[in-house]
C-alpha cells in the first residue's frame, strides 16, 4: 500500500590487537582507525525527557545526527517516566523524548517530533532511521504480534510500513500497511523493515525487510513504487523452517534476520544477515559478490546488528554494531577481515549495552545508539590510524 502525502576521557583503545586465524607469534601489520569517547556528549535532554531503547541513528548532509527511539514502550512506567504516567507518580522526574531527536555537532538538540499523526501509521516499534540527500527523514518499524492476544480484544498490527517524512516531521510518504504482510515474494507489503539505504542518483531506496520478511527489496523513492528484490546469495527468498542458527554447520542458503543494507560510495550493496553472524555483498542489481562472518560462534540474537563506512574516499573500513558480543567490530572493506574493535560490555562511557545502531559523519566521528536497557547515544571521535594486527581480533 502507497500513501502520499570536548573534555575527553576514558579513552577506548583500538589498536591492541592479537592476530586471529594466523599461526605462530608474529602477523602482518596494518593500519586501522583509531577512537575516543567523549563522555559529555550530547548534552542533556530538555524537560526532563529521556531516551529509551535506541533503534536508530544516522547522519546528515550538515553533519547533524538523528535518532529514533522506542520511548514509553520501552521505558519502566513508573521507575523511568514517572511524569508520563496517569495520575504522575513523580514530580520532576522523568517524561520520554519525542521519538525522533536532531542534535548538531556540539550535542545540542535542535528539534524533535514524531509519534501518531494523520494519512499515515506510525510504527508500534519504531526502528532504522535515515536522512536522504534531500533532508527527508526515513522511519521504519519492526513491532510484531504480541504472543498471547486473544479472546476479544483485536490484536494490534504488526508493522510492515516504511514512512517518509520532511525534516521537520511533515508525512510524504508511506510504503505498506500496518498489520498488512503477504511475504517475500510481494511487490506491495513489508514484515517489520528494520532498516534501509537510499539512492539519491536513481532515487532508489533500499529496504532491509528481514525481521518478518528474508530479503532485501528496492523501491522509488519518490512514489514508492516496487523495483526489484533478492534473498541471500542473490537467489529467491526462501521461507522454509531454518532450525537454530549452528556455527559449525555450512553457512545456509537464506537470510535469518536482514537488519541493515547500506550502499557503499562505489555502488556495491552491503547487507546485515544479523543470526548468520555475516555480511554479504551485493550489486545494485542483486548480484552476489562476496561474504565475511564476523563474530562467527555468536548464537543469540547474532553479531552483525548494522554497519557503517569509515569517511575516507575509498571507505577503506567497514564499522559492525555488534549488540551481542557488545562492541564495534572494525572490518576492512576489501576482505571483509577484522581489523580491530571498539569497545567492551558495560555501562560506562565507551562500553556498550546493546549497541545495534551505528553512524560515521564526514570528520570520522563515530556515533553509536544502545537498544535493550542500553539506552543511550555516544559519540567516538576519530582520532586517525593506528597500528593493527591484520585480520586482528582484540
Amino acid at each position: 500500500m502507497i500513501r502520499r502525502a570536548p573534555v575527553l576521557v576514558g579513552a577506548t583503545s583500538l589498536a591492541l590487537s592479537l592476530a586471529f586465524g594466523l599461526t605462530g607469534t608474529s602477523a602482518q601489520r596494518t593500519q586501522a582507525p583509531t577512537f575516543q569517547v567523549d563522555p559529555f556528549w550530547p548534552k542533556p535532554l530538555p524537560n526532563h525527557w529521556i531516551l529509551g531503547s535506541v533503534t536508530g541513528v544516522s547522519v546528515d548532509a550538515q553533519d547533524h545526527i538523528w535518532l529514533v527511539h522506542r520511548g514509553f514502550e520501552s521505558l519502566t512506567a513508573r521507575t523511568e517516566a514517572g511524569l508520563a504516567t496517569n495520575p504522575p507518580t513523580a514530580e520532576t522526574c522523568c517524561a520520554p523524548a519525542p521519538p525522533v531527536l536532531e542534535f548538531d555537532q556540539a550535542g545540542t538538540l535542535i528539534s524533535s517530533w514524531g509519534g501518531p499523526g494523520q494519512g499515515y501509521e506510525w510504527p508500534r516499534t519504531p526502528a532504522g532511521i535515515a536522512v536522504d540527500s534531500k533532508g527527508n527523514v526515513w522511519i521504519a518499524g519492526t513491532a510484531q504480534t504480541p504472543a498471547g492476544v486473544g479472546g476479544q480484544l483485536p490484536a494490534p498490527p504488526r508493522d510492515a510500513q516504511v514512512i517518509k517524512f520532511s525534516r521537520a516531521g511533515k508525512f510524504l510518504l508511506q510504503i505498506g500497511q500496518a498489520g498488512k504482510a503477504e511475504g517475500s515474494f510481494s511487490k506491495t507489503t513489508l514484515d517489520r523493515p528494520a532498516g534501509f539505504s537510499i539512492d539519491a542518483a536513481s532515487n532508489e531506496i533500499y529496504v532491509a525487510d528481514g525481521l518478518g520478511n528474508r530479503r532485501v527489496v528496492v523501491f522509488d523513492s519518490e512514489t514508492g513504487a516496487y523495483k526489484r528484490h533478492w534473498g541471500a546469495y542473490g537467489e529467491p527468498p526462501n521461507e522454509a523452517s531454518l532450525g537454530t542458527y549452528d556455527p559449525d554447520q555450512p553457512p545456509i542458503r537464506q537470510f535469518r534476520t536482514v537488519t541493515c543494507v547500506r550502499k557503499a560510495g562505489d555502488g556495491l550493496v552491503y547487507v546485515c544477515d544479523r543470526q548468520n553472524n555475516r555480511i554479504q555483498v551485493f550489486k545494485k542489481d542483486g548480484t552476489f559478490v562476496k561474504e565475511g562472518f564476523v563474530s562467527k560462534s555468536t548464537r543469540g540474537e547474532g553479531a552483525v546488528w548494522d554497519i557503517a563506512f569509515s569517511n575516507d574516499p575509498q571507505q577503506r573500513f567497514l564499522y559492525v554494531a555488534d549488540g551481542a558480543d557488545q562492541k564495534v567490530w572494525v572490518l576492512r572493506r576489501d576482505t571483509l577481515e577484522i581489523v580491530s574493535s571498539v569497545g567492551a560490555g558495560g555501562r560506562w562511557p565507551g562500553h556498550f549495552y546493546g549497541v545495534g545502531n551505528i553512524a560515521v559523519d564526514s570528520k570520522g566521528n563515530l556515533y553509536t545508539g544502545e537498544t535493550y536497557e542500553g539506552k543511550r547515544l555516544q559519540k567516538f571521535i576519530f582520532k586517525g590510524l593506528g597500528a593493527a594486527a591484520a585480520g586482528g581480533r582484540p
